[in-house]
């Protein structure tokens, strides 16, 4: 019986056993994701893209060149008076005349109703390499306007980021909460939304334990934390840095890879509305790992 039970327990910490990995081949990974984190940024609808965030007041919101308009935007893309849009009780609509050129899902638009991204997929319409979507943070909403000529897409210098380490990628411990935890998340523009944290993960470095409360997004299957650290404002963006973990497994196994740690869009353009790490996840030691940061844009 001794027997079988040691080889039952013998059993048991080989099926806890974590394969080994490759250091060239994680590095390789790190490489990939760090490249498609670049295209994304330079994309489109790449954060580099944003020009404007024009905050809406109730009633008439009239956007185009023209200085009188509450929504000024660049003469040489635009028509003095291109449209408005309407704001009453929650609901906005666009109102624009038949020759502004706005197009929403390549039809031209005179009228259309304006859906948010809190709706989950906000409306995006169009003027040539102009586009507008509507955003909601708190009670607010606002008109967040792109520009795919933009020149920072073009003159971006790219990212500075730690090597890949995998002392950075850790097996870590999801904790849930349950019920899952209301969550108060601040933003850069002080604005206060309530999100809710599913649980924290748990981890180890260099033998001392460490939380980091996580966040759940619509649409979204994987974890997402917002942290600080002794890097940020010095070696890191100053407001901290975002990471993604996938699902625990059925045992409650996450790996946390903080080489994926990112710079939030706030580092990258004027107008983001980027939440801000609650005060338990700033964390007391230098996470030297994921991207770091001198200036990008500014």
């Amino acid at each position: 019986m001794l027997a079988l039970s040691a080889l039952a327990l013998l059993a048991s910490s080989c099926a806890r056993t974590v394969p080994k990995i490759d250091p060239a081949t994680y590095a390789r990974e790190i490489e990939q994701y760090r490249a498609k984190r670049i295209t994304d940024l330079t994309s489109e609808t790449g954060w580099l893209t944003l020009i404007g965030l024009f905050w809406l007041k109730d009633g008439e919101n009239k956007f185009g060149s023209d200085l009188k308009n509450e929504i000024v935007l660049p003469k040489q893309k635009v028509k003095p008076f291109t449209g408005t849009i309407l704001l009453k009780d929650g609901v906005l609509r666009l109102e624009a005349p038949p020759q502004s050129g706005l197009t929403s899902e390549n039809q031209p638009v005179t009228s259309l109703e304006l859906k948010s991204d809190a709706d989950g997929k906000a409306t995006v319409f169009k003027l040539g390499s102009l586009s507008f979507q509507i955003i909601k943070r708190g009670d607010k909403f606002g008109l967040r306007v792109r520009d795919k000529d933009n020149p920072d897409r073009e003159k971006f210098p790219g990212i500075e980021s730690y090597p890949a380490d995998l002392k950075w990628r850790i097996e870590a411990r999801f904790e849930p909460y349950n019920p899952p935890k209301p969550l108060a998340i601040m933003n850069v523009l002080n604005m206060e939304s309530d999100e809710t944290s599913p649980g924290a993960i748990r981890f180890e470095v260099d033998g001392k334990t460490y939380r980091l409360d996580a966040v759940s997004e619509q649409d979204e299957p994987r974890l997402f934390m917002i942290f600080a650290d002794h890097t940020s404002g010095k070696e890191t963006y100053g407001a901290g840095r975002y990471l993604y973990v996938d699902p625990p497994d059925s045992s409650g196994r996450v790996v946390i890879d903080f080489n994926k740690a990112y710079s939030p869009p706030c580092a990258f353009t004027n107008f983001a509305t980027c939440p801000l790490p609650p005060d338990q996840n700033r964390l007391p030691l230098s996470i030297e790992a994921g991207e770091k940061y001198s200036g990008h844009t500014k």
